[in-house]
């Protein structure tokens, strides 16, 4: 999963253009890359080195807070990490990346409220970021080229200004299509008011206010460990999926089938699988695997909400594991 990463925290590591054609910032010391080993001095952007830390030692003083919260604040800090990774795995990724399936109205309001709940930039920016990942996968146009190592690709490309391979490649990307849609405009002109309602706000105001929690012990759990812990576990797919596992349909490519990243990124460890199959809105094989976003897909068909499921037919699976896979499974 691309993009990703809390990069709404930090407007400072380098942009790729808008779809209007004008150019976000994209100022930064680098080098080309040569013989495919990293020979460039990167600009640290501090500000997100900074901000990244005293998140992460936020979290762990959360881990202090456990024994003494509410049962009812533990649950709900899990079904909003659950809220959250759906707006990014249902929504930034099957839904506006990859076109995977269509959804009506009102899902894809909930999905762009989950999104800001999740705070790891807006659906445009996300949706954009992770269509040049894919595009240029592990090279110098990957916003979290694996090939630079795990820490790379699971934090580190956010302390650093974007490559210039990433915003020149991406320039020739179309993207129209997302701001075609009011949903992912109207999240992106008042994203900021909506990431302090959702992913702060919200969680902290409810535990507080229906069974009494100190708002303290509300922040701290449902808010910051929920988005700590949310956040990596998103980084893991850029970087554990990318580096661990079996390649059961493409030994050439560098994605791989990782079933730990599939259980913490409720489906998305199947990467293997989706780098070869993107379009496929169950991200994986279906049947009787782990993974809940392509039930929450399904529920929501059921429903009526969700419409054109796009699937790889079982035979073009089968034909391709034979023709390029490992030979794993």
């Amino acid at each position: 999963m691309s993009n990703k990463g809390a990069k709404s925290l930090m407007n400072g590591e380098g942009k790729i253009p808008s779809c209007d054609g004008t150019e976000e910032s994209s100022s930064g010391s680098v080098a080309e890359r040569s013989e495919g080993k990293v020979g460039r001095r990167e600009e640290i952007v501090w500000r997100n080195v900074i901000l990244m830390t005293l998140l992460h030692v936020g979290a762990v003083y959360s881990l202090y807070l456990i024994p003494k919260a509410h049962l009812f604040t533990l649950i709900w800090a899990y079904l909003c990490f659950l809220v959250t990774a759906l707006g990014v795995t249902a929504g930034a990724h099957r839904l506006w990346s990859h076109r995977s399936y269509k959804a009506k109205l009102p899902l894809r309001i909930f999905l762009a409220l989950a999104n800001s709940m999740a705070f790891q930039n807006d659906i445009f920016e996300w949706a954009r970021d992770h269509r040049v990942h894919h595009k240029y996968s592990e090279t110098d146009a990957d916003p979290h080229n694996a090939q630079r190592g795990f820490f790379f690709a699971h934090i580190g490309w956010l302390f650093v200004r974007k490559h210039r391979d990433v915003i020149e490649k991406g320039r020739k990307l179309d993207f129209s299509d997302l701001l075609d849609d009011p949903v992912v405009w109207m999240q992106r002109k008042y994203y900021k008011s909506s990431v302090v309602l959702m992913c702060f706000v919200i969680p902290t105001l409810v535990p507080w206010y229906f069974w009494g929690e100190t708002l303290w012990n509300s922040y701290f759990l449902a808010s910051i460990l929920r988005y700590t812990i949310s956040l990596n576990v998103a980084w893991l797919v850029n970087s554990a999926a990318h580096m661990y596992g079996n390649r059961p349909y493409d030994k050439n490519i560098n994605p791989r089938q990782n079933a730990l990243v599939t259980i913490g990124a409720i489906g998305e460890g199947f990467h293997n699988y989706h780098h070869t199959f993107p379009f496929d809105y169950s991200a994986s094989e279906l049947g009787l695997k782990f993974n809940p976003t392509t039930w929450f897909i399904d529920f929501m068909f059921w429903l009526g909400l969700v419409t054109d499921r796009k699937q790889a037919p079982m035979e073009i699976i089968q034909a391709r594991k034979e023709r390029t896979g490992d030979g794993s499974s």
